[in-house]
């Protein structure tokens, strides 16, 4: 989840809104994405069963999303496995926002997705997936909080400071899409 990189969407589409009512749509926000990855952490085993999908080829296609997200991000322009621009002006069309477009995909997009379908498939304890679920909640907040200062946040950091901070995460999350690539590589290929 990247809620520094959802702030800007966030102001433009609630620009004209009351305080009391961009709180209440950051909340909502904050609350479907977490639903959506709590639920995918509940049901990832089922899916990787019923499709037929291997650990090794989620690691693979997950990493590769996660590196042009990371990408993006380290090139300070909104994803384009996020949101495509029709999608971006409906949003700022629509009366609600909460869910469309920044609940999903501006908050849990493809890579936070994929991201909890590996994690919880490693989850091999209680405490494990206690933790997966602790993470998300915990995530939320802060997703939820970014959004209810993000006017506050932008007027501290300027634009350029959210590119920069933005363009941190992305390296990150490209780091880490690379290693999920090696790991499904190693895995799907094993020298013996």
């Amino acid at each position: 989840m990247n809620p520094v990189g959802a702030l800007g969407p966030f102001i433009a589409m609630t620009m004209d809104d009351a305080p009391e009512k961009r709180r209440n749509i950051a909340l909502r926000a904050a609350i479907v994405s977490g639903a959506i990855l709590a639920g995918c952490a509940a049901v990832g085993a089922f899916i990787f069963k019923f499709y037929g999908i291997t650990i090794p080829a989620l690691k693979i296609a997950g990493g590769v999303l996660l590196f042009f997200v990371g990408f993006d991000m380290i090139n300070a322009r909104p994803s384009r496995t996020k949101q495509t621009e029709e999608e971006q002006s409906e949003g700022v069309l629509k009366p609600d926002v909460a869910v469309f477009p920044l609940g999903i995909p501006l908050l849990s997009g493809p890579g936070s997705i994929v991201s909890v379908f590996m994690l919880a498939d490693k989850a091999n304890t209680f405490e494990r997936h206690a933790a997966i679920y602790l993470a998300i909640v915990l995530v939320s907040v802060i997703s939820w909080l970014s959004l209810r200062e993000a006017h506050r946040i932008v007027k501290l950091m300027g634009q350029i400071g959210i590119n920069v901070m933005s363009r941190l995460m992305g390296v990150m999350l490209a780091a880490i899409a690379v290693q999920f690539i090696i790991d499904g590589l190693r895995a799907a290929f094993p020298s013996h």
